[in-house]
């Protein structure tokens, strides 16, 4: 096994809330699965939790090398909670079989917020094809 991709991302929080706050459900259902909505709409600061799982989306479409291009979409990354509290990154669609053709058999992530930013860091591992 070795690293096949690494990603990072910082998502400015200020920025997801005010597009929650213009677009609504129309933003969280383009972006975010049922299963993550179910998670971060609970919350008091929702806007908070929604930011490290978009950045983690953002750094995982860095660490396969696509960008969102090559027809992956976001809701084919998910990002649920363990119940250690550890970010559990699910990938389906198009993101699965990218990530399959490059031999990618495990998703490490990791989401940090301080003040204004949600940081989220994803490795892959595997064995290249």
């Amino acid at each position: 096994m070795r690293i096949l991709g690494i990603g990072i991302d910082m998502v400015k929080v200020s920025r997801i809330e005010k597009l929650i706050a213009r677009r609504g459900h129309s933003f969280l259902d383009r972006v975010f699965t049922k299963e993550e909505q179910d998670y971060c709409l609970p919350h008091k600061m929702a806007h908070v939790h929604f930011s490290g799982r978009f950045a983690v989306k953002e750094a995982l479409l860095k660490a396969l090398g696509t960008g969102l291009g090559d027809g992956i979409s976001w809701k084919e990354i998910a990002t649920l909670r363990q119940d250690s509290g550890q970010p559990e990154v699910i990938l389906s669609g198009r993101a699965r079989q990218v990530a399959d053709e490059k031999g990618v058999s495990s998703v490490f992530s990791s989401i940090t917020h301080d003040h204004d930013y949600a940081i989220a860091q994803v490795i892959l591992e595997g064995c290249e094809q």
